[in-house]
């Protein structure tokens, strides 16, 4: 597999383990494609472009990163194409906020309670 047999080059590269994919890193800043990941201590920043401090090592923290990009993602393709106006799109935004919000809360008492 890989980016050789890919048609078209995506816009962009979203890895949740950069240490363990640096070959994939690598390989997409070669080609220019602008990676996307979570990074906690053992990762270099320099190597993504769009870093997101966060733990790319537990499970419920990489079903959230990888939740909250498949939503951004599907928000900005429905936006690109013209399926989403100005005030839906604002909705949409305030809405993803109140949702990270309120799983930011449980999750920091669900911390505090431990």
């Amino acid at each position: 597999g890989g980016i050789k047999d890919m048609k078209t080059l995506p816009d962009m590269m979203f890895v949740i383990d950069a240490a363990k994919e640096h070959t994939a890193v690598l390989e997409a800043r070669r080609l220019g494609i602008p990676v996307v990941a979570p990074l906690d201590t053992n990762c270099d920043p320099d190597l993504i472009d769009y870093p997101i401090p966060g733990n790319d090592d537990a499970i419920r923290s990489i079903q959230l990163f990888c939740k909250e990009m498949a939503a951004a993602i599907n928000e900005g393709k429905a936006i690109a194409e013209g399926g989403v106006d100005g005030e839906t799109e604002a909705e949409l935004a305030g809405e993803n906020t109140e949702a990270n919000e309120a799983e930011a809360t449980t999750e920091e008492t669900k911390t505090e309670e431990a």
